[in-house]
């Protein structure tokens, strides 16, 4: 999966065992790497011809930082490669899938679907009537997937090793505010993956892309950072 980002250049998500794959193709399609740079929250890889691939350290911080000559990326793949159990959260005003992944597994989950309704056309009273209707919809759905989360993710909390979010961020914004939700939220991992409307196939493809490592690829003349 790859997307461009702002500023130029193109982000792809790669399996943790693709890693070591990945980058030696990267080392040899840029005339080989001159420097690689581990930071607690990312890792930065210069090839000799100038293209960059900075990768963000999933569940950090990467215990082993500094910079070396060449490719030296073997503490974030071992990183990357640890199995974890991870929550996922995927919320959108439609419906919510949630659950528990080990190692890209889906062991535990919980899914529902909401009927919102769609905006309307029409004006006056009518556009009214229906925006308070969905304004309605929307909060049940929301208070639903607040209350699945309370009940199948909160009391396994202090077994997790992190919690990954997806789906709508204004949704996520709204159950972020229930303060039940808290301490789920404080332990969520910044990124937030992009999915369509939750379904159990949709969780466990995102269990799978959670443990992927994002990389954003720049070449020379793709303009500053």
């Amino acid at each position: 999966m790859a997307r461009q980002v702002a500023g130029g250049g193109r982000a792809v998500e790669v399996p943790p065992e693709r890693l070591d794959g990945w980058f030696a193709r990267f080392a040899e399609r840029n005339d080989g790497v001159r420097t690689t740079l581990l930071t607690a929250t990312e890792v930065r890889i210069t090839a000799e011809n100038g293209t960059t691939a900075i990768a963000t350290v999933p569940f950090g911080p990467l215990p082993t930082q500094g910079e070396y000559p060449g490719l030296a990326v073997e503490p974030l793949i071992r990183h990357a490669q640890t199995p974890r159990l991870i929550a996922l959260l995927l919320v959108r005003k439609g419906g919510h899938s949630l659950g528990l992944a080990y190692d890209g597994r889906v062991v535990l989950s919980r899914t529902d679907r909401h009927h919102v309704q769609g905006r309307t056309a029409a004006g006056g009273w009518s556009q009214q009537r229906f925006a308070r209707r969905r304004e309605g919809q929307t909060r049940a759905a929301l208070h639903s997937a607040a209350q699945d989360a309370c009940e199948v993710l909160l009391p396994r909390l202090s077994e997790m090793d992190a919690v990954v979010l997806g789906g709508d961020r204004r949704a996520l914004g709204e159950l972020r505010a229930d303060r039940r939700l808290a301490k789920l939220f404080d332990r969520a991992e910044p990124r937030v993956l992009e999915i369509p409307e939750p379904r159990r196939e949709v969780l466990a493809e995102a269990a799978q892309r959670a443990r992927a490592v994002e990389l954003v690829v720049r070449e020379p003349t793709a303009g500053p950072e």
